[in-house]
């Protein structure tokens, strides 16, 4: 959606239906003409933007990245004196993700925040930032994310020709095993168990190397699934247990943090590069900084969020990571995703894990 530079009159009488004659109409004109001419009345931005791009994303309104992008907009909008307004469009608005993918890669969509795992369909290395039982806490994320691995997974984003990733990444959060009949502190107890995970590989992979038994199942159909028994388990980060009401069907959240994810943010870069290099600037001052404070906002979040889902009945184990990385190990997972990623990639995740 492009806007051209008409200036928006905005009358001050004649949306009112009131008679008047034509000595009155004359006189209000003059009055309004004056009015216009000092600026008075006129709101801030009375000209349509120059450009005006859309940006889409699957979280709800009440999400700290749907919050912190509107905001990074209010404040775009402003900083360029309203010649760049962004529209954001929340909760899968525009169309599934793998739909807003394609769009935002032919054009038709400006700006997309998606998930690695979704990326990871279009640039497979992406996925690597996911690695089961790889980073030990939020320290080793950002660490890694705004540093070599961060870089990398850019630099392989930058392959497809068509997107431009923005220098820092969103936060998702860690994901957490729930269950029904036993938490899952060791890779003991999650032996046999039925674990629904999405459609990935990486995924199955993982719980197959834990001795689970990975069953894959939409998003609409989990709760009947859990409801029903026809998976034990399931895996999934706080916000979405408690969004879910999970905590109806599972008795147990056990805190594996066998998982981080990010939203990437991407840009068409033929669109993104049209742009004047000031507002390109701007746009992205803004939607970084606003990446920064969504991440701390979600910290504050899960935080939250572990209390209102003990009060409704979750009970909440620690899992040992270590036992579940030595089994990892064991069962050869960390070999086997070695081979599938670049090695520059391999050698900046293990710059901060250490060796897997």
């Amino acid at each position: 959606m492009r806007n051209s530079n008409a200036l928006q009159i905005y009358s001050i009488y004649w949306n009112k239906e009131i008679p008047v004659d034509r000595r009155s109409f004359i006189t209000k004109s003059s009055a309004a003409a004056s009015m216009l001419s000092l600026g008075v009345g006129i709101p801030k931005f009375a000209h349509a933007a120059e450009f005006t791009y859309r940006l889409s994303h699957s979280v709800p309104v009440n999400h700290p990245l749907h919050i912190r992008a509107e905001e990074a907009a209010k404040k775009i909008k402003e900083e360029t004196n309203g010649r760049f307004e962004l529209l954001v469009f929340p909760s899968d608005q525009l169309g599934a993700q793998t739909d807003v993918m394609s769009q935002t890669r032919s054009g038709a969509i400006d700006f997309f925040c998606l998930s690695g795992v979704v990326l990871s369909t279009l640039v497979p290395s992406s996925a690597i930032s996911g690695l089961g039982f790889a980073f030990k806490d939020y320290d080793a994320v950002w660490k890694a994310m705004d540093g070599g691995l961060g870089e990398f997974i850019r630099s392989e984003i930058a392959k497809s020709r068509s997107l431009f990733a923005f220098e820092k990444i969103w936060d998702n959060g860690y994901r957490q095993i729930t269950s029904a009949a036993r938490p899952v502190v060791s890779p003991n107890d999650i032996a046999g168990m039925k674990v629904r995970v999405p459609p990935s590989p990486m995924w199955i992979s993982l719980f197959k190397a834990l001795g689970g038994s990975p069953t894959t199942i939409t998003a609409n159909e989990l709760y009947s699934s859990l409801q029903t028994r026809i998976v034990d388990a399931q895996e999934n980060p706080l916000a979405v247990i408690s969004t879910l009401k999970l905590y109806e069907v599972q008795k147990y959240c056990t805190m594996t943090n066998h998982m981080w994810d990010g939203f990437w943010l991407l840009a068409n870069k033929r669109n993104f590069d049209a742009l004047p290099e000031d507002i390109q600037a701007t746009v992205q001052k803004h939607l970084n900084a606003g990446a920064m404070a969504e991440r701390s906002d979600l910290v504050e979040l899960n935080t939250s969020l572990r209390q209102q889902l003990t009060d409704k009945g979750m009970t909440f184990a620690e899992a040992n990571v270590a036992e579940y990385q030595a089994k990892l190990r064991d069962a050869g997972f960390y070999d086997e995703w070695r081979k599938k990623f670049p090695a520059a990639g391999w050698e900046q995740l293990e710059s901060i894990t250490g060796k897997l």
